[in-house]
């Protein structure tokens, strides 16, 4: 797992992202443990749902932690067919970091931000393993994944 973490941070030093890093013991695979982990409310924690388009393309819908995405809202933000949810696998393949601490930024997707996100100054994200989060303010996560903001949790 120290690999992804790694890539992880160096993707941020490269690109000017200013977040903590931070590793575990513990796993923070749900967002209750990552709760716990952090020392934080699950109301600061996001959660990043990975999606499949029609085409193949990878959609990331970033929401609070305890919110559920609709993916009829997000096809409706993004004038698509429903997209799928991504399976384990796939969610390697595509974002090159294991479902459970995949980051809200640092590969190639569309990502869209639910409105309530923005409302906390930071947050924690996956931090690119099951043992590891960021800690980041929400404008500094729309800035590193240029996300579009858009009603998408039920």
């Amino acid at each position: 797992m120290k690999e992804f973490e790694t890539k992880l941070t160096s993707f941020m030093k490269d690109n000017h992202i200013s977040g903590e890093h931070m590793v575990f013991e513990q796993s923070c695979h749900s967002v209750g443990e990552a709760a716990l982990a952090a020392g934080t409310s699950p109301e600061n924690l996001v959660k990043n749902i990975c999606m499949i388009d029609a085409e193949g393309n990878l959609i990331v819908a970033i929401v609070k932690g305890k919110d559920r995405v609709s993916t009829s809202r997000v096809a409706k933000a993004l004038g698509i067919q429903r997209p799928q949810v991504a399976g384990a696998e796939e969610i390697l393949r595509k974002t090159g970091y294991p479902c459970g601490g995949v980051p809200s930024f640092g590969y190639e997707a569309q990502f869209l931000i639910d409105p309530r996100v923005m409302e906390k100054d930071i947050v924690y994200t996956g931090g690119g393993s099951e043992n590891s989060l960021v800690k980041i303010s929400t404008q500094e996560l729309k800035k590193a994944n240029n996300g579009l903001i858009a009603k998408i949790r039920k």
